[in-house]
C-alpha cells in the first residue's frame, strides 16, 4: 500500500494523517474548507482544528476531492456524520475495485438511521471497514500509545487494513462485527454528553460509575438488537471508548453536557465553536432507531429531552433515578 487518500480536515482527520504518514509513500488529505487546505499545505498546520502539530513532509493537502483520490491505495473517510453521504456520493465516480474503503466516521444518519458503513455501500455499492474505538485526536497526533480496532463483515479486508494502519504508536484490533462496532462508536457519545452533565451538576464518582455502567447496557442492548456481538461492545470499540468520552477532558460531547449544565442553549454551545461534537445529531437518531427496534434507552431518551425538549438537566437525572425498579 503506497497512497493514502483521507477525506476529511478535523481534528480527527489531520491526527490520523499524521499518524499514519509513515506507513504509505505519499498522503493526499482532502480539506473541505479551501482557505483552510490552503494554510496547511503552506504552513504545514491545521490552525483551526489541530494547532500546533506539523503535517509529515509526504502528505499534500487539496481542496479537490478529485485530486486527493485519484491514484490512492487506501480511501479513509474522516468526514462529520451529516456530511458523509454527500461527500461519497461526489467521490463515487473516483473510486474502483482495487480501492479500499475506511471509515472513521463515528455517528448515525439522522431519518435513514443508517450506520457510516450502511451509507458509504448505499450510496458507492462498495463495502468498507470500520475504524473505532478510544482516540483523542491530540493524543494520536503526539504519538501517544492508542489501541483501536478495525471492523469489516469480510476477513481479508480488515486484516489488509489493520496490516497497512498498524504502527508501534497505534496498535489495532480486528473483529468481524462493524454493527457492534459502529453502535459502540455512534452512543459513546450521547453517554459523553450525559457525563458532562452530571460532572457539570457537581456530580461524583458514584454517579460517573453508574452512568458508565449502565450506559453501557443501553449500547449492548441496541447493538444486539441489530445483529451485533455483545462482545464488541466490552472491548475497545464500547467500554474502551465509553470510559474515554465520559471521564477524559479533550472529550468535546462531554463538554456540551457540562456547558447545558451550567444553564447554556444547546444552539449557544454549539454555536461557538468550529468542532463538532457527534453525539448532539446522534442523539436523535439513536432514539429513533430505538423506538425502532423496541429497545429501552433511559439515558439516551434523557438526553433528547434536555438537548431537544427543554428539560433541565437536575430534572433529567432526577427523573432517571426515579423509574420504577427494575433487576439488573
Amino acid at each position: 500500500m503506497k497512497q493514502l487518500a483521507v477525506l476529511g480536515g478535523g481534528s480527527w482527520g489531520t491526527a490520523l494523517v499524521m499518524a499514519l504518514a509513515p506507513k504509505f509513500d505519499h498522503v493526499r488529505q482532502w480539506v473541505f474548507e479551501t482557505d483552510l487546505a490552503a494554510r496547511m499545505q503552506t504552513t504545514r498546520e491545521n490552525d483551526i482544528f489541530l494547532p500546533g502539530f506539523k503535517l509529515p513532509a509526504n502528505v499534500t493537502v487539496f481542496p479537490k476531492l478529485a485530486d486527493a483520490i485519484v491514484g490512492a491505495d487506501i480511501v479513509l473517510g474522516v468526514t462529520p456524520s451529516h456530511h458523509l453521504r454527500r461527500v461519497f456520493l461526489h467521490a463515487k465516480p473516483l473510486f474502483n475495485d482495487q480501492m479500499l474503503l475506511v471509515s472513521a466516521t463515528k455517528g448515525l444518519e439522522n431519518i435513514t438511521l443508517l450506520r457510516m458503513s450502511q451509507v458509504i455501500f448505499e450510496v458507492t455499492g462498495y463495502s468498507s471497514a470500520v475504524l473505532s474505538g478510544p482516540s483523542f485526536a491530540k493524543e494520536v497526533a503526539r504519538g501517544e500509545p492508542t489501541a483501536c480496532v478495525i471492523s469489516s463483515e469480510f476477513p481479508g479486508l480488515a486484516r489488509a487494513i489493520q496490516s497497512a494502519f498498524a504502527t508501534p504508536n497505534f496498535r489495532l484490533y480486528a473483529n468481524s462485527d462493524p454493527i457492534g462496532t459502529e453502535i459502540g462508536g455512534a452512543m459513546k457519545n450521547v453517554m459523553a454528553i450525559a457525563s458532562g452533565v452530571c460532572h457539570g451538576l457537581g456530580f461524583g464518582s458514584n454517579t460517573s460509575s453508574a452512568l458508565i455502567t449502565r450506559g453501557l447496557a443501553e449500547m449492548t442492548r441496541l447493538a444486539v438488537s441489530l445483529g451485533g456481538q455483545p462482545q464488541t461492545l466490552s472491548g475497545l470499540a464500547g467500554v474502551g471508548d465509553l470510559v474515554l468520552t465520559t471521564t477524559g477532558g479533550l472529550s468535546r460531547n462531554r463538554q456540551v453536557g457540562i456547558e447545558l449544565a451550567k444553564g447554556r442553549s444547546l444552539e449557544d454551545i454549539v454555536g461557538s465553536t468550529k468542532m463538532v461534537a457527534e453525539g448532539v445529531e446522534t442523539t436523535k437518531a439513536a432514539c429513533d432507531l430505538a423506538r425502532r427496534q423496541g429497545v429501552d434507552v433511559p439515558i439516551t431518551n434523557s438526553m433528547h429531552s434536555v438537548l431537544f425538549e427543554g428539560k433541565s438537566p437536575k430534572s433529567a437525572i432526577r427523573d432517571l433515578m426515579e423509574r420504577s425498579l427494575k433487576m439488573e
